[in-house]
């Protein structure tokens, strides 16, 4: 695998600076610090981010939080800088993330980035993130969490459980296909990869019959209008930190820190830090059919948990409750309840069973961006990098 970053654009060479719209109503104070940002001076926070449409959401999200939080020091224009790094994830579609290796190929350039000082943090979607963190970084940062609940889409609308028997159902994610499959034994699960439009545009084209996304994501993109029917934990329990945002900074670094506090939505990090827990007992990652959700009911903390059979001929469920000072400790304990019905063993458990591949793929053999988007036909992606639009988590 590639350890490197395939494309900073941030400062170097055949690469651009995403700035962020300028204020016109800056007060005067601000106004000599913006003419030194014009003539080329670095802004005071540099922020990496994945190029999809999704992650520029959450990179501006970020900006404006750290603007609102911070208007003195960050209000003025050039003071947050968007930088679009590439990651190997984004550039191989055509496959299923087993096979390249794993979620861990979201997040190793920005880690590479964030190390040798390129960017100052990284913003993450949670469910990407590795449970453990490379030396020298800290994530101590979650934004308000959205919706966790995953969304069915179909062409042929109704509700999953009416989707015919047979029907061909486009997902990555061996969760979802161990849930599914659990559920209609006669589903048939495919590879379906790309940035949330793509996979919608797929769908489209009747490459598969219906598919299933995380409805946080669809929800920041403003394309809720596309769900057919909203998936309750009891029918498709959500993965680990699923809806969540997560900020990464270097762990020494005392000013990114400082902001970072004043941004983290404790209880959305409580109940992520209570599932992380879970996954890491379990020895978890996108390889393995693990789902895992908490939250904060009348101030006590919910878990639920669940691993099961790629094939879905065999699941194990968990629930666990305490306070929320013991999030951590409730995940880990649950995960080795479950570790201990999987014999122990969880890797011999889940197996090495995979997504089938995509029965016709749109993007196989099409040069992509890098940016979890492809540069030909329709399915270019606008490439400038500019904030798609973001709905704001209440």
């Amino acid at each position: 695998m590639r350890t490197t970053c395939l494309g900073l654009f941030c400062g170097a060479a055949a690469s651009y600076n995403v700035q962020p719209l300028i204020n016109h109503a800056q007060q005067q104070q601000h106004v000599s610090r913006s003419a030194a940002v014009f003539m080329g001076e670095q802004g005071i926070v540099k922020v990496g981010t994945r190029g999809s449409p999704l992650a520029l959401a959450q990179a501006y999200e970020t900006q404006r939080r750290l603007k609102e939080a911070f208007p003195d020091e960050l209000g003025h224009e050039g003071a947050i800088e968007i930088c679009v790094i590439k990651t190997t994830g984004d550039m191989v579609l055509d496959k299923a993330l087993k096979e390249i290796g794993g979620k861990g190929l979201f997040t190793k350039e920005l880690d590479v980035s964030l190390l040798n000082g390129a960017v100052d943090i990284c913003v993450h979607s949670m469910k990407d993130v590795p449970t453990w963190l490379v030396d020298g970084t800290v994530l101590p940062c979650n934004l308000p969490r959205e919706d966790t609940r995953d969304a069915f889409i179909s062409r042929e609308g109704g509700s999953l459980k009416s989707l015919k028997n047979g029907a061909v159902i486009g997902t990555a994610s061996l969760r979802r296909q161990a849930q599914l499959l659990a559920m209609n034994p006669t589903f048939t699960c495919v590879n379906f990869r790309g940035n949330v439009q793509t996979r919608l545009k797929k769908l489209s084209e009747g490459i598969v019959d219906a598919t299933l996304l995380a409805k946080a994501g669809l929800n920041r993109m403003n394309l809720a209008e596309h769900i057919t029917e909203v998936l309750d934990w009891d029918m498709m329990l959500p993965a680990v930190a699923q809806g969540a945002i997560g900020i990464q900074c270097r762990e020494n670094d005392q000013k990114m820190l400082r902001y970072l506090a004043a941004l983290n939505h404790q209880d959305t990090k409580v109940c992520v830090d209570c599932e992380r827990a879970f996954l890491a007992a379990l020895d978890g990652n996108c390889r393995t059919p693990i789902a895992g959700q908490a939250k904060l009911v009348n101030g006590k903390l919910e878990f639920r948990g669940l691993i099961a059979k790629p094939d879905g001929t065999v699941l194990y469920k968990t629930t666990a409750s305490g306070a929320p000072a013991d999030a951590v400790a409730i995940g880990e304990e649950a995960g080795k309840e479950l570790k201990v019905k999987c014999g122990n063993d969880a890797l011999a458990f889940f197996g090495d069973a995979e997504v089938k591949p995509e029965p016709k793929s749109s993007v196989t053999g099409v040069e992509t961006d890098g940016l979890g988007g492809y540069v030909k036909g329709d399915y270019a992606m606008d490439a400038s990098g500019k904030d798609p639009g973001f709905v704001a988590t209440k």
